[in-house]
């Protein structure tokens, strides 16, 4: 039913479960500099904390808050820093067959 991940030794964690719409996690992310891989297309949302992002051909850092969302296409490496323990939503689409509404499909 659900399944746990950590990554980074132990300084991101998270928990994966299915919902009615998408595989999803949520988890928790400790002050630190992170550099992911995508397999699926994914729309990360911040609960609580702050994440700056660096998403996939892009220089520039932006800072996401509280309820803010990005989206990062299948196969793409982005990078993210968070000064405090930071929590998230990840919801993971097929890029054709996304249903998050940014019209990416």
């Amino acid at each position: 039913m659900f399944k746990t991940n950590e990554y980074f030794e132990g300084k991101v964690k998270s928990i994966a479960f299915k919902d009615t719409e998408s595989d999803t996690t949520i988890g928790v992310m400790a002050k630190g500099e992170y550099e992911f891989g995508t397999s699926k297309m994914e729309v990360m949302t911040v609960i609580s904390g702050k994440l700056k992002v660096q998403l996939p051909n892009c220089n520039c850092w932006k800072e996401y808050g509280k309820y803010d969302s990005f989206i990062v296409k299948s196969k793409k490496k982005f990078k993210v820093k968070t000064e405090e323990a930071t929590t998230y939503i990840c919801r993971y689409y097929n890029d054709s067959n996304c249903e998050c509404g940014c019209n990416c499909g």
